[in-house]
């Protein structure tokens, strides 16, 4: 108690004063004990300290370990300067008594005072503001989110009092309601207010159950006959049949909003009447154009890209197809179509460029590189059998391109069908007797499937109707490949004679004459490409190791050194010619030949 420190407190002093004045002295002679008169001092400033501490009826008013604690969650959230508070509360204030009925100015000065933490404050000022600015949907709005719940309720009660026909506060009043029946109730009495609101009845439709919905909903196209989304969800509800008169309503209410129109179409193809589509899409154009309304091209695009991804292909299709070609020069159809197919596959919209590309073979049968694309979409997007439709028809409108062939047979023997890829290959020949990539298709087609008797023919006739190096050469290879040498070498000359400047002719002949063990045939072979072939690397390559092989090595270096005059910038022939030389006369030769390589 206060009484017990006083006491304790008057003994402590008469001590020290009876002690100075005494003269007590230290153990050490003489001198004052100035340890023990500071612990004296100190323990009169304690006693003070709890007297300043203490109420008049002794208790404690202050608690020392919580006071910080408390003291703490006292400062605001705001890290920022307080001066700038200040100078920020300050203006706002010069505004509010300017103008009071300015809304900003309340709300401003209410935000200003939750974000440094003073919430009561916050929402004094803005309780004030619905005071000032009674017709002000974002002061009530405002005042509304700071206000605890159960307070928001009153304040959305006063706020659609002063301002009934307030779509934004009567759907935040809604929000605000946690049950779907008072959600309804408040949906209620705002359609009594605002019955010409979209916004409203949307949010009422979305808490019904499809009986209920459709029952508002008509009620809805009734109040707001301009609004094709109200119009657009009832037909969604309704059966086909009602869906149609709904929709011919809407057209009637509504001539100019071409979200009607497709609705119709999607419509059709929903119900299994695809072949309506494009009777509605064009009806549709007639329609808004006669009502003014003109749309680009890229506009239509877009709104069939966006039936394709809800799934209405055909709508889609008939969006593009009659108004792909709006618009457009007839020089610069070719290069727009192709551009906007890129773009559509580039979106995901593979229907859209299919009809692209449909559209413009109709315009452009013969056109080589529109098949190809057309053809490429199907072999990346579509199916088999769609791939294969394409490719048919693309061989008959160019029959020349034996790409297109060598792609159609090439996608038979892939599917395992090697008595249709033999048949695509037989129709390709007629129409191009003269190309040597067909009659090689053909080659390899029966070569892998082991009817080499059917590739020999193949390659007879061949060699007479589109005699080619390469022919020739598939020719001895495959004569080398049944084990017949001598037929191989026969064929090998035969292509010499006629194309002697081809290198793996000559390079095929010797490594033959190396199997039948001919090394002095082969050398000639090696030599006499050389002479023809001064450029070929390969065939230098072939006539050293053979020299080096048969122990010749001054002949194998004479040879690489010969090749390097005539290539002199050849990595590889270098490197052959260095690692001879560590071979046959060590590593010091052939280092110098490498620090020769490297200048």
């Amino acid at each position: 108690s206060i009484i017990n420190m006083q006491r304790n407190m008057t003994q402590i002093t008469n001590s020290i004063d009876k002690n100075v004045q005494g003269g007590t002295t230290t153990t050490l002679g003489g001198e004052l004990d100035m340890e023990r008169l500071g612990k004296a001092r100190n323990q009169i400033m304690d006693v003070k300290l709890k007297q300043v501490s203490d109420s008049v009826s002794g208790q404690t008013v202050v608690d020392p370990t919580g006071y910080l604690t408390d003291m703490q969650s006292m400062l605001p959230s705001y890290n920022g300067d307080i001066q700038d508070v200040r100078k920020a509360r300050l203006l706002l204030k010069s505004v509010r008594e300017t103008n009071p009925k300015q809304p900003q100015a309340w709300i401003g000065s209410a935000r200003l005072e939750e974000v440094v933490g003073r919430l009561a404050e916050a929402r004094v000022l803005i309780m004030q503001g619905t005071d000032k600015c009674p017709k002000s949907e974002d002061v009530w709005l405002e005042a509304s989110r700071l206000a605890p719940a159960d307070q928001a309720k009153k304040i959305f009660a006063a706020a659609v009092a002063e301002i009934p026909n307030s779509v934004r506060i009567w759907c935040a009043a809604a929000n605000l309601e946690k049950e779907k029946k008072a959600k309804r109730r408040v949906y209620q009495r705002a359609l009594e207010n605002v019955p010409n609101a979209v916004r409203l009845w949307k949010a009422a439709v979305e808490l019904e159950e499809i009986d209920d919905a459709k029952e508002l909903l008509t009620r809805a196209v009734e109040c707001c006959p301009s609004s094709a989304e109200l119009w657009l969800a009832l037909a969604k509800l309704e059966t086909y049949d009602n869906a149609r008169k709904v929709l011919n309503k809407a057209r009637a209410t509504i001539p100019t909003d071409k979200s009607v129109w497709i609705t119709a179409a999607k419509l059709e193809e929903a119900n299994g009447k695809s072949e309506r589509c494009a009777i509605v899409i064009k009806r549709a154009l007639e329609a808004l154009r006669a009502n003014a309304v003109e749309l680009t091209r890229d506009e239509w695009i877009k709104e069939a890209e966006k039936a394709e991804k809800s799934g209405a292909p055909a709508t889609a299709q008939s969006i593009i197809n009659a108004i792909i070609a709006e618009g457009i020069e007839k020089e610069d159809r070719k290069h727009i179509w192709m551009t906007d197919a890129d773009e559509c596959i580039a979106n995901q919209s593979i229907h859209c460029a299919r009809a692209i590309y449909a559209f413009a073979l109709e315009d452009f049968k013969n056109k080589k590189s529109i098949w190809l694309r057309a053809a490429f979409l199907e072999k990346q997007y579509g199916t088999k059998e769609s791939y294969d439709n394409m490719l048919e028809r693309a061989v008959k409108a160019c029959p020349r391109e034996e790409k297109l062939w060598l792609m159609g047979a090439k996608s038979k023997w892939q599917q395992g069908d090697i008595r249709s890829a033999r048949g695509i290959l037989e129709q390709a020949f007629e129409s191009n007797q003269q190309s040597e990539e067909i009659w090689l298709a053909a080659v390899k087609l029966e070569s892998e499937n082991n009817e080499l008797l059917r590739a020999r023919q193949i390659l007879a006739r061949a060699r007479t109707s589109a005699s080619s190096p390469r022919v020739m050469m598939k020719s001895a290879k495959l004569e080398w490949c049944l084990g017949e040498l001598k037929n191989a070498i026969k064929l090998s000359d035969e292509g010499l004679a006629k194309y002697p400047k081809f290198d793996k002719l000559w390079m095929m002949k010797g490594t033959i004459f190396l199997q039948m063990k001919d090394a002095n045939s082969a050398r000639k072979a090696f030599a006499k490409g050389i002479e023809n072939c001064k450029d070929s690397k390969p065939l230098w390559i072939l006539l050293a190791d053979l020299e080096e092989s048969e122990g010749n090595q001054v002949k194998a270096r004479s040879v690489l050194e010969r090749a390097r005059l005539k290539n002199p910038a050849s990595p590889e022939l270098w490197k052959r010619a260095i690692e001879l030389e560590k071979r046959v006369s060590g590593n010091e030769i052939a280092d110098r030949l490498l620090s020769r390589a490297g200048m």
